[in-house]
């Protein structure tokens, strides 16, 4: 997508499940970046990345809010339709536990189908949920989470379904175990969760027939690895969820910081994006023009 969504010849033909199951087939691992809102995803694009990641602690956090399953359905579907139309990229959406029980992700399912999502993500904890980084998070069982993905299963008719297993607190085997029984219900991709070692990257990886998902959150539990390295740990994928919310929410912060203090923005002006950087980044020109040749368009007069 290169100009206006609303012009229909700028929109992705293929389903954005079959782009991002191209992705995955395409040699090498697939770079996902995180992008919390319109504008961050059209920055990603310009940037040459191919996928997206809506995240849950990600969208939370832009609304004041923890992460702690506590966003609504409408939000998260909201947020996901804003990316979809901004970036026009195969957009991978937490879902964190299915927002309730198999019916609940049936429809979850439907709505980010036609919000213009690519994939699903569900995960095996209770509520409330917590960042997969840290302690004392619960499980429900491994069964009732089966249930849950052989449901999003039967209700998508393209969407790419993504399970997390946050079992890897519990032992690595046990997340094995709830990664192979995920992928016998249906799950096109495994998520496990707060891997702490190469050794367990790699155990994951051959122990399971599906593509991997590794997430590169930065202060977690997950040593700092490249793209390049979880490649070649035997991942298919690599996530970073929430970094762009993090370097924008400290650059704001000093902001807000400087202007209370000295009451000026001028000696800040090399650290900000200019008004033509971001009418290029939000294609305002593309609107501009396609407004002006509606406008000149002439109107029969009415026979008297």
């Amino acid at each position: 997508m290169t100009g206006p969504w609303l012009i229909a010849g700028q929109r992705p033909q293929e389903p954005a499940g079959q782009r991002l199951r191209e992705l995955i087939r395409r040699p090498g691992i697939v770079r996902v970046p995180g992008a919390h809102d319109g504008l961050t995803a059209r920055l990603a694009r310009r940037a040459g990345f191919e996928c997206l990641y809506l995240s849950g602690a990600a969208l939370s956090a832009s609304m004041a809010l923890p992460d702690l399953g506590v966003i609504s359905q409408d939000e998260l579907v909201h947020a996901s339709r804003m990316i979809c139309r901004a970036a026009g990229l195969p957009l991978i959406v937490d879902g964190d536990t299915g927002y309730g029980e198999a019916l609940n992700v049936m429809r979850l399912v439907a709505e980010l189908e036609q919000s213009g999502a690519a994939a699903v993500q569900l995960e095996d904890q209770q509520l409330p949920k917590k960042c997969g980084h840290l302690n004392d998070k619960r499980l429900v069982p491994a069964e009732e989470m089966a249930r849950k993905i052989d449901a999003a299963r039967r209700a998508r008719s393209d969407l790419v379904i993504v399970a997390r297993t946050d079992a890897a607190a519990v032992g690595l085997e046990e997340a094995i175990r709830r990664a192979r029984l995920y992928v016998e219900a249906g799950a096109d991709v495994i998520f496990p969760e707060a891997l702490s070692s190469d050794d367990d990257f790699r155990a994951v990886a051959d122990a399971v027939a599906a593509p991997i998902l590794a997430n590169m959150t930065e202060f977690g539990r997950t040593p700092y690895r490249s793209a390049a390295d979880f490649e070649r740990l035997g991942c298919k994928l690599v996530i970073w969820p929430v970094s762009s919310l993090r370097v924008a929410a400290k650059a704001a912060g000093e902001l807000y910081s400087h202007l209370a203090e000295t009451g000026e923005t001028r000696s800040l002006l090399e650290r900000m994006q200019t008004r033509a950087e971001l009418y290029e980044a939000i294609g305002y020109h593309d609107y501009e023009a396609l407004d002006a040749t509606i406008a000149r368009s002439a109107v029969p007069e009415t026979p008297q």
